[in-house]
């Protein structure tokens, strides 16, 4: 009988001093300007102090009116991304579709190392299309799917102070047995319509009907009927219906980030060649090195940046290229709604699947970058991704994967997405590191940042299955990049998926390795991507067609 690991609670974490230094030197002070700024204006307005200021209390006061100003403008901002998520774009039948294969995920018998991969040839089932039969209640398939299912749900305890002060804090993973058919029913509805659970009076009958139809079909896989009724302690997570995370920060913030990031577009315009372009609403710098010819050159590439300061964030990544691929064209599609550009026009407004990769895809081509020639060879370009970076990556390999000739995926977060790791660390979880402290407030709780992630999460588009990965299982032409000590990705758990399909040499795991700390210049990480690029097989960038 196999020890059902469902039902062990995770135990809860306490704060290390590196939370309180964070805090205390990094968060506290920039959080600070703001209701400083406020408490400034409004005493010396108040008291008329104003009319007595030398000079520099006058520039004073004035910077701490514009902070104030804007912190109106941002709650405004706040106000308009905390209304509903849009449905989801996606039909009927692309839902269960995609549903069935969410239940199919873990159900082959295929070894965690991948089993004797040379010798099974090029057609290996990355993932075969098991039937989806009712699993015994100790089958460990059963055990392990309840085990990543509960992590959706996360236990709500209530903390009452003696002034009648109520706080709440949630922890994920609760005991399966502590899970209701309410919850599960509320969350199969908002996966699936991107919405929350209405009554059943008012459901429509065919969302009635293919929600029944998912519960049977998950207590199956599970093992064992869900208990009705609800579990008001248990919370099931809700990315896009549930209240936006976001915190406040000063206009002196976003505007160090701004003036850094154009600076360093005009330096590396003046000293490297380095253009930035516009093709319809998406936004790129790109570099083309003299000479260039697409078709006797390397391979362009083209890199998609994750959450965070944009290219001030990547510059390390962009001056190494410069430096070690001087002959490699590269292209960096701008993503301002998650680099803190909140002047943008498109800050609160962010390109989604279809309209990014059109927009991609029509760039590429009027590069030259991507077509077939007259004699049937296909050129292509390759990707390098990171962290939210993956998500596009995957966006554009279902949609034209022919053009796509190698993949490189560096803290990948659109593996096993399903499974709710990288929703509750990055969102829901409390803070207990400085490292956390720091991803949350100076990125996951920004409010593009939390725009896009809590108010246009698509998960059928974010997430990526092995079998849509051209050569997945060639080194030369995938790699996979994962630290062990990510703190926002389960890297053990991608790491056994990928390795289960047959990767072997395309994966760099350091045990070590925290997320982003590959794509610092110097790392491990981004000296074995730079020797990736640079071993590209002979003709890597064109492929005769058939």
């Amino acid at each position: 009988m196999a020890h059902d690991i469902s039902e062990i609670p995770v135990p809860p974490r306490k704060r290390d001093a590196s939370f309180y230094l964070v805090l205390l030197f990094a968060v506290g002070p920039i959080w600070s300007v703001v209701p400083l700024s406020w408490l400034y204006v409004v005493y010396s307005l108040v008291h008329l102090r104003f009319l007595h200021y030398a000079l520099r209390e006058q520039v004073f006061l004035a910077v701490a009116s514009l902070e104030v100003l804007f912190s109106v403008f941002h709650f405004v901002l706040t106000r308009q991304v905390s209304w509903p998520a849009p449905a989801s774009p996606a039909n009927m039948q692309d839902l269960q579709d995609a549903f069935k294969r969410v239940l199919q995920a873990g159900l082959a018998s295929l070894p965690e190392d991948g089993g004797d991969v040379e010798n099974v040839g090029p057609d290996r089932p990355g993932s075969p299309a098991q039937i989806i039969e009712k699993l015994d209640f100790h089958d460990p398939r059963a055990i392990d799917y309840r085990n990543r299912l509960r992590t959706w749900c996360v236990a709500q305890t209530f903390f009452v102070w003696g002034n009648g002060l109520t706080l709440r804090a949630r922890f994920k993973k609760v005991p399966w047995s502590n899970v209701r058919l309410e919850q599960v029913r509320s969350w199969l509805y908002w996966s699936t319509f991107n919405g929350p659970l209405p009554p059943r009076s008012e459901m429509p009958k065919s969302h009635e009907e293919l929600i029944n139809e998912a519960v049977v079909l998950l207590e199956k896989r599970i093992g064992c009927s869900i208990p009705p009724g609800s579990n008001p302690d248990v919370k099931p997570m809700l990315l896009t219906v549930d209240p936006v995370n976001v915190s406040a920060r000063p206009l002196v913030w976003y505007l160090f980030v701004k003036f850094a990031n154009l600076c360093l577009r005009s330096w590396y315009e003046r000293n490297h060649g380095v253009k930035y372009g516009r093709f319809k609403d998406l936004e790129y710098v790109i570099y083309v090195p003299p000479n260039y010819s697409r078709a006797s050159g390397p391979d362009p590439i083209v890199l998609l940046h994750g959450l965070g300061l944009g290219i001030f964030q990547y510059q390390q990544v962009l001056s190494h290229f410069l430096s070690e691929l001087p002959d490699t064209p590269f292209l960096i599609p701008l993503q301002p709604q998650i680099s803190q550009d909140i002047f943008h026009p498109r800050y609160i407004k962010p390109m989604l699947r279809h309209e990014k990769v059109a927009c991609l895809y029509g760039l590429l081509e009027k590069l030259g970058w991507i077509y077939t020639s007259e004699k049937g060879e296909t050129f292509g370009i390759s990707l390098l991704s990171h962290s939210n970076g993956t998500f596009v990556h995957a966006w554009i390999l279902k949609s034209f994967p022919d053009f796509i000739k190698r993949s490189c995926f560096v803290d990948p977060v659109t593996f096993c997405s399903w499974e709710g790791d990288v929703c509750y660390n990055f969102v829901y979880q409390p803070c207990m590191t400085g490292i956390e402290l720091i991803i949350r407030y100076f990125v996951g709780t920004e409010l593009g940042v939390a725009n896009l992630l809590q108010r246009h999460f698509d998960w059928l588009s974010n997430t990526l299955w092995f079998e849509e990965i051209p050569n997945a299982c060639d080194p030369q032409r995938a790699l996979y990049i994962l630290g062990g000590k990510d703190s926002i990705v389960d890297s053990e758990r991608v790491k056994r998926y990928l390795t289960s399909h047959g990767v072997r040499k395309g994966l760099i795991f350091d045990p070590n390795g925290r997320h982003g700390q590959a794509m610092i210049a110097g790392a491990e990480g981004m000296r074995r991507v730079i020797e990736w690029i640079k071993d590209a097989p002979a003709g890597d960038g064109k492929t005769a067609t058939t």
